[in-house]
């Protein structure tokens, strides 16, 4: 710890992204890395015209099924993650 324990000063656990760290007993890992951590697209969806087209349709549910993949990949990561460093526990 870089820090004294007390409510006055900031507190770091590790140094480096390179020092370990494990939680109840897991063992110590390195942060956690991956492509998958990286922040999810945020534009804005394209609002269908009244009467879409089949094409307007298809691109729109496509546009969705892309993102919404995105996102698990994402949060199935994230729950890696906190697994490997034993925040959470997985399973019961």
């Amino acid at each position: 710890m870089s820090a004294a324990l007390n409510p006055y000063n900031d507190i770091q656990i590790g140094d480096a992204t390179t020092d370990t760290l494990g939680f109840y007993g897991s063992t110590p890992v390195v942060q956690p890395a991956a492509t998958a951590q990286s922040a999810v697209a945020t534009t804005a969806i394209t609002t269908l015209a009244t009467t879409p087209t089949a094409t307007d349709i298809a691109v729109a549910v496509n546009s969705l099924i892309s993102r919404q993949s995105a996102n698990i990949t994402l949060v199935n990561q994230l729950r890696s993650d906190l697994v490997t460093l034993g925040i959470i526990k997985g399973s019961a």
